[in-house]
């Protein structure tokens, strides 16, 4: 069972709003995910990126592959948390 962490589009037309998830790699893009991790909203300006990063990392360290799209948002999320 191949993992991958993607986006699922749900949402409007014009007005896309991505789940990030963990999903196995044949399904769906909008099939059922095995978890989801966060939302992503390109157009809102307050908070537009919604991500559990320990999850993400967990997800991560067990073998999932994240995709280019949603590794450039992990890597968002982790610039933007505060320094522990």
């Amino acid at each position: 069972m191949a993992l991958k962490i993607r986006l699922s589009r749900i949402g409007a037309v014009h007005k896309p709003i991505y789940h990030v998830v963990v999903a196995e790699a044949r399904s769906r893009r909008d099939g059922s995910p095995v978890e989801l991790l966060g939302t992503y909203t390109p157009q809102s300006k307050s908070q537009p990126l919604i991500l559990d990063l320990a999850r993400a990392e967990y997800w991560l360290s067990k073998g999932a592959v994240a995709t280019d799209t949603a590794r450039g948002l992990i890597n968002k999320a982790k610039k933007a948390a505060p320094a522990a």
